[in-house]
């Protein structure tokens, strides 16, 4: 039976991981900081799928909470063969107008803990020679988007590295790398995407689809629908000071710096 370990499993992508993964019959490890959130969304995937849902509530920006995770992973006695890096956040703001502390919080999430995580996993994956790591980035990473953005593109880079140096072990290495998905992320990091058509959303469960095609096909890079694909390709052979100030035309400071 294969077990899955998913960070940010309580909502958006990580839950609708955790559905793909339940529906193919395999057993899942759900981290997140919410227990409550968590044990639903076990409960749910244990009664229509008949799912083992091992819930793990941690917070990984505290020292404990990710030495807690690491550990499961790297327990041989209950092996874990595919770890999905998926928690994260974002901020409203433009890097200058952000409390720096509030910054470096995030820059751990996106960047500390899944090289952290990642780590604990690979040593088990590389002895049973099978396993999956799938890293979440973002098309925030092929753009210059603040810290966010270059912690996205940090990810994109690492799996693509990564996939190269566990070819040899039978390991598979995915970045997934969405758009705008319908999910809790805008809400929470106080984003006004009231102006975004229609056209530009992606649902998680289509993100997801794609993302366990791309996985099982041995792709390394998975961007879900065309729009996001011509994004990519113009993000990538566009000069960069081009695109740079496109973006940051988009982008909207504060009424005016903090004090």
């Amino acid at each position: 039976m294969t077990t899955v370990l998913i960070t940010g499993a309580s909502a958006g992508l990580g839950a609708a991981f955790a559905r793909g993964f339940a529906a193919k019959g395999c057993d899942l490890v759900l981290v997140a900081r919410d227990k409550d959130r968590l044990g639903a969304v076990a409960g749910a995937l244990a009664h229509e799928y008949g799912t083992a849902c091992e819930v793990l509530p941690a917070d990984l920006l505290d020292p404990a909470g990710l030495a807690a995770v690491a550990e499961r992973l790297a327990d041989r006695a209950r092996p874990v063969d595919i770890l999905v890096n998926n928690a994260g956040f974002g901020l409203p703001a433009p890097f200058p107008y952000n409390p720096v502390e509030d910054e470096e919080r995030m820059l751990d999430l996106l960047v500390k803990v899944p090289l952290r995580l990642t780590h604990a996993a690979l040593p088990g994956l590389r002895e049973r020679r099978r396993g999956a790591v799938v890293n979440v980035s973002s098309v925030a990473g092929l753009l210059p988007t603040g810290t966010y953005g270059a912690a996205k593109a940090w990810v994109t880079a690492f799996s693509e590295s990564l996939r190269v140096d566990m070819e040899p072990y039978n390991v598979r290495v995915l970045a997934v790398v969405p758009g705008f998905t319908r999910t809790e992320f805008q809400e929470r990091a106080g984003m006004d995407v009231s102006a975004l058509r229609d056209e530009v959303w992606l649902e998680p469960q289509a993100v997801v689809e794609q993302a366990l095609r791309d996985l099982a096909l041995r792709r390394p890079v998975s961007i879900t629908g065309r729009r996001y694909q011509a994004y990519a390709f113009a993000a990538r052979h566009l000069p960069r000071t081009f695109v740079a100030r496109k973006m940051a035309r988009k982008r909207r400071a504060p009424a005016g710096p903090p004090a």
